[in-house]
Order: C-alpha cells, then structure tokens, then sequence
C-alpha cells in the first residue's frame, strides 16, 4: 500500500504549475512523490521557469507532455488550454513567485498558467518562494491576503537560509511537506492506498488471420470492479482482452489480445500490487499453430489440432510472495461445487463463483462468494445479487477489503 499520509492521492489529477525561481528544482522531487502516491501529473510552466529547470525533464518525470505556450497549435488540436482547465482536481503552484502572485491578484491572463487559473473551478494551492524580503514587502502581503480571501491555500513558505545568502521567511516548503499538504485537501476513499489488479474479457486465439477461437464473455464484471474500485481511491491497473467497453474513468489498462499475453502483462506488473482479481474469460485452449493465410473452405470437415493455455491464476497463485487472490468461476451447473473445488485447487484466497449462461453480456449478476474458514476443509459463502454489476462490485470489493484486512492482522 501507499504511504498513509498520501493515500489520498491516489487516482487524482494535479496540475503542477511552475514559476520562475532556484525552488523550481524541488519540483522534480514533488512530482516523484506524487505520481508514486497515484496521481496523474501534469505540468505547466511559465517562461521563466523554463530557465530554471527544462520542460524535457518535468516531462520525463510527469510521463505527460509540459505545457507552456498560450497559443500552442498542437496542445489545440488535442487537450486545448480550457479543456486543460477543466481538468484537474487540484492545481498546486509551485513555486509561486511574487511576480506571479501579484498577477494572480490581479487576474491577469498573459500566460498559459494564469489564464488556466481564471478558466478552472479546481482548488488553488500556492507555495510561495522568494526573498525574505519581497515576501515580506507590505505588496506581497496584500496579494497573498487577497488570494487567501478568494478560496486560495497558502502552503508555506518556510524560514532558513536562501540562495541569495539571505535567512529568513520565503523558502518554498520541502516537496514531501508539499504532497503530504496536498494529501490532506482530498477526503480518503475507502479503498484509499489499495493498489488492485484486474483483467477482464475474453481472449482471442487465432487460427489464421480472419478466425479465432473466444468466447461469450463482455468484459462487464471486471470493467465494473475496476469502476467501483477506482472510484473509492484504489490504484487500479486493468488488464483486458477484446471488448466493446470504455476503460473506466482514473484506471490504468493494459490492452491483450490472447492469453499468453494476458500472462506475460499479468507477471510485469502482479508484485506492484496488493490484490488481484482474476475475471477475465481466459481461452483453456489455443491452436497449435495460427495459419499465416486464410484457410479456405473446401472439405466438408476440418480438424484443429489445440494445445492447452497457460493457467494465468494458477501461476500467479504459486508465486511466493504474492497478492491476494481472487478468482471467478463461471459454471453451468452444480456452480457452488466447481467453485469451491476451484478455490482449494488453485490456493485461491476468496472466489465469486456464478452461473454462465445468465451473465455473460447481461448487466446483471448473481455470484456466490466462497473462501476457506478456520476449521479444516471449511468453506464459507455468502450470495451476492441478483442486481446490477455496478452494485454487486461494490459488495464484491467490501468484502475482498474485509478478507485483506484480516488476513495481514
């Protein structure tokens, strides 16, 4: 898990705006901090803090392109500056010169950062550095009184020495006194600091260019899950095979075709997470070679000659250490039988096991909730639904927290 004090930043947008000044350098270590707490980064910098630290390296760090011209024909084309502006949860300036105080005061809009500021309904946080005495000029004092007034959080500055050889007020604040002030404006989800892993749909193996072998499955539960998931504070990674479906709102995905790349996606990322959670419709079978042309029809019968797929759950199930396991079985018969059978046979730590044929494609489930009690060879159950998806992943998920939270006690 996260640390607990950054928790909270998980899944959220932040809009770094940098001004000129030394403490423009602290910001490469800030934007660490937040992207390992969850968040989604992005950078806009006025001309004067281009001089002190290079867009190319906020870039790298922020893995998301820096943005600094007002009348970028590029950044137009796509996310436009008021689009920009209605994108974050929180816009943190850092550091704000006096300079740019007073134009903020004033609500100018000569620049990109200024004119975002007027655009965006997000919360404003400030961190202020200066010289000890321009911070404490009566003009600075006013602006940051007036831009207090206006809803603005003040964060700093701090006292001690300075780069021009002074000491006193007007240090920015460290950057983990920065993030852990950040981490406080948002209120934690109950999920907050889980990092969850997810795959979804089916796979496709194919036979030669124009067939495969798939199955029925829609993608619904798991894009649900990883829904309801993202939505109380978890970092969501979601790994998924074909679908018709949009990857839901602040949830990283991970796009597959067959079932051997489902597995390789599954192990380069399975230790940075806390749960997994197995529904993807995975293909038991495969072809033993896929046709590089189109078989033409010609016999009355054609035999296809399968070999068994890698078990994704199985195999990341023995891996010591390991997640918490959580798989689904989707059956046609005798469901709560197979699914405990399931359970104890891949040393899974809890399973939703449900019937087939009435879920795939339906925005309804009905799923019975299996794991291992105290006593030997005890399995323990409760159903969920039938409802929506959307509902019955909440439950889910409450429940997987409950069984994590047990188990590291």
């Amino acid at each position: 898990m996260a640390s607990n004090n950054l928790a909270t930043l998980a899944n959220k947008r932040i809009l770094l705006g940098m001004t000129g000044g030394i403490a423009a350098y602290k910001c490469a270590e800030l934007t660490r901090l937040l992207i390992k707490a969850g968040s989604d980064v992005r950078v806009v910098m006025t001309k004067a803090a281009t001089e002190f630290i290079t867009p190319l390296t906020m870039q790298a760090l922020s893995g998301n392109r820096v943005h600094h011209e007002l009348l970028d024909a590029d950044a137009e084309a796509g996310m436009g500056h008021i689009e920009l502006a209605r994108w974050p949860d929180l816009i943190l300036i850092a550091p704000a010169s006096a300079d740019f105080l007073a134009r903020m005061a004033a609500g100018q809009a000569g620049d990109l950062l200024t004119t975002l500021l007027l655009a965006s309904k997000a919360p404003v946080a400030l961190a202020p550095a200066m010289n000890q005495a321009m911070w404490l000029n009566p003009a600075t004092r006013e602006n940051i009184e007036t831009l207090r007034l206006r809803g603005c959080h003040i964060l700093g500055p701090d006292s001690g020495s300075q780069a021009c050889g002074d000491t006193g007020p007007g240090r920015m604040l460290e950057p983990v006194e920065l993030a852990d002030a950040c981490a406080r404006m948002f209120s934690p989800g109950w999920l907050s600091g889980l990092r969850i892993m997810i795959t979804a749909g089916p796979t496709r193996e194919a036979i030669d260019p124009v067939r495969f072998i798939s199955n029925h499955s829609s993608g619904k539960m798991g894009y649900a899950l990883a829904a309801e998931a993202a939505a109380a504070g978890a970092q969501v990674t979601l790994i998924s095979g074909p679908v018709a479906l949009a990857v839901p709102d602040r949830v990283q995905a991970v796009h597959v075709t067959t079932a051997l790349e489902m597995l390789s996606a599954c192990l380069a990322c399975v230790d940075a997470h806390d749960v997994f959670i197995g529904v993807a419709a995975v293909a038991d079978y495969r072809p033993v070679e896929a046709v590089s042309h189109k078989i033409k029809k010609a016999a009355e019968t054609m035999e296809l000659s399968l070999v068994r797929n890698p078990d994704i759950i199985a195999t990341l199930a023995g891996r010591t250490p390991r997640p918490m396991m959580v798989g689904f079985a989707a059956e046609t018969d005798n469901v709560t039988a197979y699914g405990a059978d399931k359970l104890r046979r891949k040393g899974l730590d809890l399973l939703f096991a449900n019937e087939a044929t009435s879920t795939f494609g339906s925005d309804y489930v009905c799923a019975t909730a299996l794991w291992r009690g105290t006593e030997h060879d005890q399995i323990l159950s409760n159903v969920m639904g039938p409802a929506g998806k959307s509902l019955v992943a909440r439950q889910m998920l409450s429940l997987i927290q409950t069984r994590w939270l047990a188990a590291k006690q």
